[in-house]
C-alpha cells in the first residue's frame, strides 16, 4: 500500500510547516487529489492515522477534494472537462489534448492551532 508512504510524506511536511508556524496541533489537512493522481483517496483516509500517530498532526482532520480531469484541445483551444480513460476535447471530440487538471496531489490548506 503506497498510500502509507504518502501519507508519511505528507505529515512530515505538514508537521515542518506546523514548527515553522509554531503551531501546537494541526486541526485540519485539506487535499487536492485528482483522478490520475495514482492515489486512492480511501485508501488515503485509512492510511493517515497510522503515519499520523504521535505527532501534531495526530488528531488532524484529513479533508479529501476530489479535482477535475481537465484538458486543454490543441486544436480548437477549448478547456473542457474529460475522462481517464478518453482525454477528448468535450467541443470538438479531437484527441490532441494537453492535461491541464487530474493528475495533481496537493497539500491545499492546513489548519492550525498556535
Amino acid at each position: 500500500m503506497h498510500e502509507l508512504s504518502v501519507c508519511q510524506a505528507l505529515v512530515t511536511q505538514v508537521i515542518e510547516i506546523a514548527q515553522e508556524n509554531s503551531a501546537r496541533e494541526v486541526l485540519m489537512i485539506t487535499l487536492h487529489i485528482g483522478p490520475l493522481s495514482g492515489v486512492e483517496p480511501a485508501l488515503l483516509v485509512s492510511a493517515f492515522p497510522l503515519a499520523a500517530a504521535g505527532t501534531l498532526a495526530a488528531s488532524a482532520q484529513l479533508v479529501i477534494e476530489s479535482q477535475p480531469l481537465r484538458v486543454h484541445c490543441q486544436t480548437c483551444g477549448a478547456d473542457t472537462e474529460a475522462t481517464a480513460n478518453r482525454l477528448l476535447c468535450g467541443i470538438c471530440g479531437d484527441y490532441h489534448t494537453q492535461l491541464i487538471s487530474g493528475d495533481e496531489l496537493l497539500l491545499a490548506n492546513l489548519e492550525l492551532m498556535t
